[in-house]
């Protein structure tokens, strides 16, 4: 049964205003499912649109040998699959789309970012629209529309009737079932055999057009240590001994798994107001159930009172957050802060000038001093700041402990206990 998608909106949109689109993300989310989707119902209304998949090797080879040729014999408006695979088309569809006033000729959909977009960039500046999509959220199994996450009272009450609550329970079963469409759906004895399918048909062969891994043990066992640190700091000596490779390696290796989108690296709040800052990354998989699978869980049951718990419940919390926003087609400017103090907050989300403090609890009942933290940030909102730094003032908004709470509702003045459920 196909899902809703909240970026069909984004697709139509963008469609309506360029002349090209690009659709990345992560293998196997859906990217082809949805833009099939989308073009069956123009097909309703007399608009026919043909489909291409350069994971055909021999229209691979004529796209890279002859894209001439294969703009001949694939005319627009059409979806080009796997777009990554022949870059040198590019440049073709700069041609074709340059000699047409009509917008949404070319659909592309890729999954490996790091040739498409330098390919995008050159070719096709101010052409394309590109439109990220991430796995099912929240809001997509539920059958909501979707809201970017904005921690203000308004947003709090309104998301919190809108969504359907689920409980502890339930969080770990989505969690351990994961955002992939194809393996989110499957019933849990299916799932493990899934995701080993997954690794090995998609994550390696891409890892390997991606660059010369030559040890794939290692490279798993990397993955898998990676996976038992998310939402923890990224240290890459610690990585590169449970690979058994050097440091060098195991920062690249880091990046191969960034291009593949198979995880995001969250960066420490910089600003020149506060002293101290940690410089480590952090770490988020995009998939839980991918994270948990490479750690060693399979059961939601054993996951949720496991070594895992806070830090995948933590990951699943960013996750959620990222796909509201990205969803709306935003990218929005998420760090994360902890000092030389100790003192940590799992997120800052900074919109105009603003910045929001974001705790996430694997609690119920969250308390006051959850936001005890927040204060840290006191700093960028003094008064008293030299002419010299006022261009790094920030006016410290509303704050949220993220947790598993019944419902929203305020711990202080300035912060909010709001569930996971309602993202």
């Amino acid at each position: 049964m196909y899902i809703e998608r909240s970026a069909e909106t984004l697709v139509r949109s963008y469609s309506d205003h360029f002349k090209v689109i690009a659709v990345t993300g992560p293998r196997q989310v859906g990217k082809t499912t949805m833009l099939m989707h989308l073009a069956q119902q123009d097909a309703e209304r007399g608009i026919e649109r043909a489909y291409v998949s350069l994971d055909d090797v021999s229209l691979q080879m004529l796209a890279k040998d002859d894209p001439a040729l294969f703009l001949q014999r694939f005319k627009p408006p059409i979806i080009i699959d796997e777009i990554q695979k022949a870059p040198e088309l590019l440049p073709y569809i700069k041609h074709a789309v340059d000699g047409s006033s009509r917008n949404g000729l070319f659909w592309l959909a890729g999954s490996q970012p790091l040739h498409l977009m330098r390919g995008l960039s050159e070719s096709l500046a101010g052409r394309v629209g590109i439109i990220e999509l991430l796995g099912l959220s929240n809001a997509e199994l539920a059958g909501k529309p979707n809201v970017p996450f904005d921690p203000t009272q308004e947003y709090f009450l309104a998301r919190s009737e809108q969504m359907t609550s689920f409980g502890v329970t339930e969080a770990y079963r989505r969690i351990i079932a994961g955002s992939l469409p194809g393996i989110q759906s499957l019933p849990d004895d299916l799932r493990r055999g899934a995701y080993e399918s997954y690794i090995d048909t998609y994550v390696m062969r891409d890892i390997h057009d991606l660059s010369q891994v030559t040890d794939e043990l290692k490279f798993r066992r990397f993955m898998a240590a990676c996976a038992s640190l998310t939402s923890k700091p990224v240290v890459y000596a610690q990585l590169a001994r449970v690979a058994d490779v050097d440091e060098k390696t195991a920062k690249a290796w880091t990046s191969l798994l960034v291009s593949s989108y198979l995880v995001k690296i969250v960066q420490p709040y910089s600003n020149n107001l506060l002293k101290r800052l940690s410089k480590q990354p952090i770490m988020h998989f995009t998939d839980t159930g991918l994270a948990a699978h490479l750690a060693g869980w399979y059961s939601a049951e054993a996951l949720s009172v496991g070594a895992l718990s806070g830090q995948v419940f933590e990951t699943f919390v960013f996750d959620e957050i990222l796909k509201s926003h990205v969803n709306a087609g935003l990218q929005p400017q998420l760090s994360f802060f902890r000092n030389n103090d100790k003192k940590e907050i799992d997120l800052l989300l900074e919109c105009d000038g603003r910045m929001h403090p974001i705790e996430v609890k694997l609690s119920a009942s969250p308390r006051r001093s959850d936001t005890k933290n927040f204060g840290a940030l006191g700093p960028l909102a003094a008064d008293d700041v030299p002419a010299e730094l006022v261009a790094f003032k920030r006016e410290i908004g509303m704050g949220a402990v993220v947790c598993m709470s019944e419902s929203a509702y305020p711990l202080s003045e300035n912060a909010w206990a709001f569930p996971a459920w309602a993202i």
